[in-house]
């Protein structure tokens, strides 16, 4: 689904990969300062100012002022070189996307939702789109623009910048969605999962000692995203956090959309609660009306949600013991809905063993609807930085 994290190497003279997780983590706002960044990577404080000293040099990093550290002498903060820039990102659902601009550190501005024809295509689709986004950078100015993030509802192949297989997204097999942008915008382009976005979006705005989270969009469908050491984990093939078709006992031969029976998927998701409640006399026809239904406390569908919601927290509770994450954030729409929340905290306390849960934080994404935005800026913000570090140490970065 995605690319494999790249192995340590050399970026030209001097400059490791550890500058590469050294502007990680200023773009993401988690550290200003060569003693954090120390501390978060686990690295002598010697290494760091190296490859700060060299980041300076290169223009890539910026340095100013001081702040007081406690009990020690001042520190100098560090910044982004050239920081004034931004990123355009969307999020895609059915019919509609998210779109904003996010800024280095993590900040969101001019948040929109527009409508966007998934289903039509993506040489239908995408045109409209990418006029919202060219409005949106001329609004910042243009010239600042240094990257597009685009957060998809299926699964991703980040290498190539193509979805793959995607079950709600008819003709997007295989379509060269980061190269098309590319072309459009000029500027580097980052494609992600949605679910991958909301745990790196989560991730950015959460207290740095969280540095192992699961975290799980259950909306339509449902997908997980994990963050292992304080960075996105994608596992050996990109598919990390793939528990929408773990089975489940009480799903028993339900057909599923990736052509088995049993998954997680049939019982739990959006899509699941329509036809469930369909079969059960409502009127319902898309996870909208689901929540709408629920939210006005409506008997049936009440006891939908939360049965769903134990469904979810029964496969996250496997997950969470083998795992032993600092948090569990539940994001999606479902996630807006009170008893699918209270019951999938319930069988995580239930069914996880107590030294798992003696500290395990299980929220709602404080980000809401806008985590997944967040975090396709902080994709697109870093893979120009990345581009930015390989021109400047004279390699080439794809």
């Amino acid at each position: 689904m995605t690319e494999k994290s790249p192995p340590r190497r050399k970026n030209g003279p001097g400059v490791s990969s550890l500058a590469e997780r050294v502007l990680e983590l200023l773009a993401s706002g988690q550290a200003t300062s060569r003693t954090e960044i120390a501390g978060l990577l686990g690295a002598a404080p010697s290494t760091i100012s190296f490859t700060v000293s060299q980041l300076l040099e290169h223009g890539l990093v910026a340095e100013e002022g001081t702040v007081s550290s406690a009990g020690g002498r001042p520190r100098k903060v560090l910044r982004l070189g050239g920081s004034d820039g931004f990123a355009v990102a969307a999020e895609l659902g059915g019919k509609h996307a998210h779109v904003g601009v996010v800024l280095p550190g993590g900040g969101l501005t001019d948040v929109s939702t527009v409508p966007f024809a998934t289903a039509d295509g993506p040489e239908a689709a995408l045109p409209g789109l990418a006029e919202t986004l060219a409005a949106l950078a001329e609004r910042h100015g243009t010239q600042l623009l240094r990257g597009v993030g685009l957060c998809l509802p299926g699964p991703v192949d980040v290498e190539p910048g193509l979805v793959t297989l995607p079950a709600r997204m008819p003709g997007w097999n295989r379509f060269p969605v980061r190269a098309w942008l590319e072309e459009r915008f000029a500027v580097p382009v980052a494609i992600e999962n949605d679910a991958n976005c909301m745990a790196v979006g989560e991730h950015s705005v959460r207290p740095v000692e969280h540095r192992q989270s699961i975290m799980v969009k259950a909306g339509s469908g449902i997908g997980a995203g994990v963050i292992a050491d304080g960075r996105l984990y994608r596992g050996g093939t990109g598919a990390a956090g793939e528990i929408t078709h773990v089975r489940v006992e009480a799903a028993h031969d339900t057909p599923c959309s990736c052509g088995n029976t049993g998954c997680l998927e049939t019982v739990a998701s959006g899509a699941a609660l329509v036809r469930i409640l369909r079969e059960r006399g409502l009127r319902v026809t898309s996870t909208e009306d689901v929540v709408r239904l629920a939210s006005d406390a409506d008997p049936e569908a009440t006891r939908a949600v939360r049965q769903a919601g134990r469904y979810l927290g029964q496969v996250l509770a496997a997950n969470v013991n083998f795992f032993n994450p600092d948090a569990v954030y539940l994001g999606g729409i479902l996630s807006t809905l009170e008893p699918f929340v209270a019951a999938v905290r319930s069988q995580l306390y239930e069914g996880c063993h107590p030294l798992v849960t003696e500290h395990l934080v299980i929220e709602r994404a404080s980000l809401g609807a806008d985590a997944g935005l967040v975090g396709a800026g902080q994709f697109a913000l870093q893979r120009a930085l990345a581009h930015a570090l390989h021109a400047a140490t004279g390699n080439h970065h794809p």
